[in-house]
This record gives structure tokens, sequence and C-alpha cells, in this order.
């Protein structure tokens, strides 16, 4: 029964070619495209406002180096919206519950980031590692420890918006099945479970939106330390 539960989070694979691919591709066929209209339709002004505004919000602590990473990152995080959202829908495929993609994200752009600041301010960006004051026996100590939490962040992030999406995405596999099952034997306990299920995926949307603003933003602050 365990493993029946998990294997939603298997990369389906129809005649021999893996689904992942398409659910990469579809979340931009539903982005609009910018026209060469005066006016705008309601669904690409809201757009257009929301992408300024995240935007704005984003980069204010940043320099101006930094700034490059607007673009980038903005489509990363609307990207990151739109596969956990058609995540939630029935029989569709969510490929941010795998790791293996998550790390793939996380990995090269925090990896730049590290990059940037040894080119740009190497002093700085090794003076991470040591915080001022520290007491010359604890300096070996602390440098480990330091390079180590330097090392550990992409996994973090990567494992962070895994187990949000699968942890959520499991949990209402199981209230579903326990409404199902209780329909035909205490409708009423299956109705209040029906309720719970409801509330659960407005907080699931609630996280696939949330997540994928969290990743970005941790993003953003370390590209803060290294600019």
């Amino acid at each position: 029964m365990t493993l029946s539960l998990f294997d939603q989070f298997m990369s389906p694979v129809f005649l021999g070619i893996p689904l992942i691919i398409i659910a990469l591709v579809v979340p931009w066929l539903f982005l609009p495209t910018p026209s060469g209209r005066w006016l705008d339709n309601r669904l690409l002004t809201l757009e257009t406002w929301f992408i300024g505004h995240f935007t704005s919000q984003l980069f204010a602590p940043i320099n101006q180096p930094g700034h490059k990473w607007a673009l980038m990152l903005t489509s990363l995080m609307i990207y990151l919206i739109s596969m956990n959202m058609l995540g939630l829908l029935p029989y569709t495929f969510t490929p941010t519950t795998q790791l293996s993609m998550n790390l793939g994200l996380a990995v090269p752009l925090w990896l730049a980031t590290v990059l940037i600041g040894l080119r740009n301010q190497p002093t700085a960006a090794l003076g991470h590692l040591l915080p001022e004051g520290t007491p010359a026996p604890l300096i070996p100590i602390l440098i480990i420890i330091e390079t180590i939490s330097l090392f550990i962040r992409p996994l973090a992030l990567g494992v962070r918006l895994t187990a949000n999406l699968t942890a959520g995405h499991l949990l209402m596999q199981l209230i579903a099945a326990a409404a199902f099952v209780l329909l035909s034997i205490m409708p009423t306990v299956a109705f209040l479970t029906t309720i719970v299920l409801f509330l659960l995926t407005i907080l699931e949307v609630a996280v696939a939106m949330i997540q994928a603003y969290v990743f970005v933003l941790l993003m953003s602050l370390y590209l803060q330390e290294n600019v």
C-alpha cells in the first residue's frame, strides 16, 4: 500500500516516451504573449503588473550588478508556479516532485552565484566562511562548518521544494481515499472529510505558489551575498 501511494510521483511513460518532457513544456503554452496593441487584455495586464511588482520587490535590496538576473529569476518563479499549479489537476504529473529536476535547477544557479562572488569580490566571498570576531581556537571548526553549510544550500533548495509538494500530494490522496471509503459506511464523516479535503486543496494551491516564491527568494539572497 505504501508503494502504491508513491507511484503517483513516478515519471509516466507513454509508448516509450517520458511524459515529463510534455509536462515541462506545457506551462509555457498558457502564458500570454505580448501584442502590438496599445491596450492589452485583462490577463496580460494582470500578468505584467504581477511581474513588475514581484521583480521590484525581489531586487530592491540587491546591488545594481545583480539586476541582470531579473529576467532569469522572474521567469523561473512563473515557471515553477505554473508546474506546481498544473500538478494539482487530476490525471496530471508534477515535475517538481522529482528531486533530480529540482537539484538540476538549484545547483547551476547556486554555483553561478558562488562563481560570480569569487570573481568580482573574492575577499568578501571568502570572508563569509569566517564570522568576524571569531576566537582563534574556533577558526578551523567554523570554516569547516560554514563550508559545509555553503555546499548544502542547493541541496536544501531542492529538498524543500520536493518535500513540501510530495507531502501535500500524499496527504490529499490519503484524505480522498478515506472519504471514498467512508461514503458508504458513515456518510456524515465522509462529508466532513470532504470539507477537510477541500480546505487542504486550497492550502496546496497556496503552498504551490509560496514554495516557488521561496525558491527564487533564497536564490536572490545567495545572489545578494555575492554581488
